[in-house]
């Protein structure tokens, strides 16, 4: 089941994230304190004329890693080459791209801890030394090449920083974690990417929107493509308050941004197992749902929003579910 709530890349976001995408740290919106940082280290290095130092960015999906990645490349006026580490799955691949760089050129490397163990020892010279240490051939065969690289910036993406292993950690110069966004900063997000797709939306409309975006931009401009869907469809030139409401509800997307799927988790949390605690592999098999979307895709944000709590024994719901859902909380306690 897609859901229009998912932090998840789908082709759909590759298509509009491309075309709506800032291109420099003035236009990109929210995460302050690191792009702020990241901005005095562009322009350190730009006056040693050095290369950056390497770039760790982690969180959650959808919070603009990508995009920041690229704009780093910008604003050192350097090329970016992109990769994913899923993809990389033998030495001659890694090699392959790492050959094909420029001086100062960015790498960009999106689900970075996914990359095989025995790849990430080749990586390791290529971002201390810029040298490239490769084995070919077999057996009596076999003999190291070295291949000098010129000196680059890796800029790693993570959804899962705690997957990374410390030796490739520690090789990063620079690490940031990117944060949810506010209401305010979904909201201006919202109305620039009106502008760009020449679609107008009024402010109240904008910030509906934004509150149910899940603190996330991806979500946010997905959110957008849909209610304009709505709006077009209605004859309409902009989108209202009242078409935006219309459409979030037909949706099934609440005033927290919670979907339908995390209703039925929190409804069969409370009803089916007495409020908690119950397991998470349970609790998926009562609502027919994998249990990796509920601990990916659910649970982050119920948590963050305090309608669930994690205890050593299982979930629990807290008094907020059971208002959310018109429920006795006392009354179901001690049933």
């Amino acid at each position: 089941m897609t859901r229009v709530v998912d932090s998840e890349k789908e082709e759909e976001d590759t298509l509009i994230e491309s075309s709506i995408r800032p291109l420099t740290i003035s236009e990109y919106v929210g995460q302050t304190e690191t792009k702020e940082n990241i901005k005095v280290f562009i322009d350190a290095a730009l006056i040693r004329d050095e290369a950056l130092d390497h770039v760790l960015l982690y969180g959650p999906p959808g919070l603009g890693k990508t995009t920041l990645a690229m704009i780093i490349a910008n604003e050192l006026h350097k090329n970016i080459k992109t990769a994913s580490g899923p993809a990389i799955e033998k030495p001659g691949d890694l090699a392959a791209i790492l050959s094909t760089l420029e001086p100062g050129d960015v790498l960009f490397i999106d689900e970075i801890h996914r990359i095989p163990r025995y790849i990430e020892e080749i990586l390791y010279p290529a971002m201390e030394d810029f040298t490239l240490d490769i084995v070919v051939g077999s057996d009596a065969q076999a003999r190291s090449i070295k291949i000098d690289l010129p000196p680059f910036t890796l800029v790693g993406a993570t959804t899962r920083a705690g997957d990374i292993t410390s030796p490739l950690r520690d090789r990063f110069g620079i690490v940031c974690k990117l944060q949810y966004y506010t209401n305010e900063e979904l909201k201006l997000i919202v109305e620039r990417t009106s502008r760009v797709l020449e679609m107008p939306i009024e402010p109240d409309a904008a910030m509906a929107l934004a509150t149910r975006s899940r603190g996330t931009p991806r979500i946010a401009n997905r959110l957008f493509k849909r209610v304009r869907d709505f709006a077009l469809v209605a004859g309409s030139d902009k989108i209202d308050l009242e078409t935006a409401e219309k459409a979030l509800d037909r949706l099934k997307v609440d005033n927290y941004g919670l979907d339908e799927i995390d209703h039925q988790y929190l409804k069969s949390l409370i009803e089916k197992f007495n409020g908690g605690p119950v397991g998470v592999d349970t609790l998926a098999s009562s609502i027919g749902e994998e249990v990796t979307t509920l601990l990916d895709v659910c649970e982050p944000f119920l948590m963050q929003k305090g309608f669930i709590k994690r205890t050593p024994r299982g979930r629990v719901a807290t008094m907020k579910s059971y208002k959310l859902l018109g429920i006795n909380y006392q009354e179901n306690l001690f049933n």
